[in-house]
């Protein structure tokens, strides 16, 4: 997906080709570990969702741990494998996807129900 940008300068990209693009300079250097700070950040919907696929894609393909610290966790939800909620620095609630989607406190602060 990178190829077809090559010959635009970083500046002249979106905001999720930005992202696609710092991700996979990260990927270059193969990691075992990958550290992603707020990579949905001022993307669109739909962009969202594609890079949240994107992200997975990578866990599943290239076997990377991912650690992904996003505000926003909607798109992120569906393919996180275990999370921490956070607040004030402190975790407040942990445990796997169905353990958070389940938890009325986070349905309620997180979305809405």
């Amino acid at each position: 997906a990178l190829t077809r940008l090559s010959k635009r300068l970083g500046g002249f990209l979106s905001g999720g080709e930005q992202q696609m693009l710092a991700i996979g300079r990260a990927l270059m250097a193969q990691p075992k570990l990958l550290l992603l700070d707020e990579p949905l950040l001022g993307l669109s919907p739909a962009i969202q969702y594609l890079l949240a696929k994107s992200i997975k894609d990578i866990r599943d393909q290239k076997g990377t741990t991912i650690i992904v610290s996003e505000q926003y966790a909607r798109p992120i939800m569906p393919i996180i494998d275990y999370g921490y909620i956070l607040e004030n620095g402190a975790a407040v609630v942990e445990g796997t996807r169905s353990e958070l989607m389940d938890n009325p406190d986070v349905k309620a602060a997180y979305f809405g129900s």
